[in-house]
């Protein structure tokens, strides 16, 4: 058995893993398409403002597992926050256990803690959990919206209904000019942190181009659908991922405080969803992930049409020196 850090950038390493990590979710998630080169490039990329950890097991030449952890370089004694995978033909074999091990070793020698994974929760999950000494501490539902059939129609009327005193911007690929500078400040004000990303703090107009050049690296297509007020302010927006497959991620959602409970929200992301299906003929369906807890997402989510079909928990374990497993 073998653990090696691998450059989650480099093509060579989505090669290698590709077949493994398909594979895996082909048992996990048997009703979504297959896994694209392009999702995994995305999840196994570096992102701006943060590092990233990649380790995999191999056994010879074959990758068995790998985990991947994204840090924030803004906060230097934060967790590693990703996932861990040990692919069908090699579980219970001690390869997961190896990879915790080369990862926590690997966040202390940064100075870092805890390990968090996210993994589908069950029964598989829960063992493996409970035999390294980790602790649930957050559970998301997956959610999945079908676009074509009943859902367009209800997606048409969440877009159909504009907020007064307010228009709609959208784009794909590169924010325009005059809107940058707005839409980085309202960035800015989210305050919600996503698995393995930084927050990023007072981001400027490089941040956002970083941001748009990173999906662009792992071939995805960033589609915004921005609020804007009548003095030009970006207030509320609504991001997604289109890549080479009938499936796309949703981004985040985010209106300013002060705005909120104006259907702003149900607005901006039903135009998105809507202008994504009409630009691309191949997607069929876009998966969403959110807290249980949050219960503002939930309603969004529900209001045009997305089901919850599984849920994933955070689990935590903590290693640092002189800190108890």
């Amino acid at each position: 058995m073998d653990v090696r850090a691998l450059d989650g950038d480099a093509p060579a390493t989505i090669a290698v893993l590709l077949p493994g990590f398909r594979e895996t979710m082909r048992r996990e998630l048997p009703a979504d398409p297959p896994v694209t080169a392009e999702l995994l490039a995305r999840l196994l990329q570096r992102r701006h403002g943060a590092d990233r950890i990649l380790l995999v097991a191999f056994d010879g030449a074959e990758p068995a597992g790998i985990v991947k952890l994204g840090l924030d370089l803004a906060d230097p004694d934060g967790p590693g926050h990703g996932s861990l995978w040990v692919f069908p033909g090699f579980r219970r074999r001690g390869y997961g256990r190896a990879l915790v091990d080369a990862a926590l070793a690997a966040l202390r020698e940064r100075g870092r803690g805890p390990l968090l994974v996210d993994a589908p929760q069950g029964k598989a999950a829960d063992g493996f959990a409970a035999l390294v000494g980790a602790r649930c501490t957050a559970v998301n539902a997956r959610n999945r919206l079908v676009l074509r059939g009943p859902a367009h129609a209800a997606l048409g009327a969440a877009a159909a209904r504009p907020v007064p005193g307010h228009g709609l911007r959208r784009w794909a690929g590169r924010c325009p000019d005059d809107l940058v500078d707005s839409y980085a400040r309202t960035w800015g004000a989210l305050d919600a942190r996503v698995n393995g990303q930084a927050k990023v703090r007072e981001p400027t107009v490089e941040d956002v181009r970083a941001r748009e050049a990173e999906a662009e690296r792992a071939g995805h297509r960033q589609y915004v659908t921005a609020a804007v007020r009548t003095d030009g302010d970006v207030v509320a927006y609504s991001t997604l991922y289109v890549r080479a497959s009938p499936m796309a991620d949703t981004g985040e959602t985010f209106v300013v405080p002060d705005l909120r409970r104006r259907s702003l929200a149900t607005w901006v992301k039903a135009d998105l969803l809507l202008t994504a299906a009409r630009e691309n003929a191949h997607l069929a369906v876009v998966q969403a992930f959110n807290e249980t807890t949050n219960a503002a997402v939930i309603a969004l989510n529900r209001r045009l049409g997305f089901k919850a079909d599984s849920h994933w928990a955070t689990y935590a374990l903590a290693d640092l020196e002189g800190s108890p497993r």
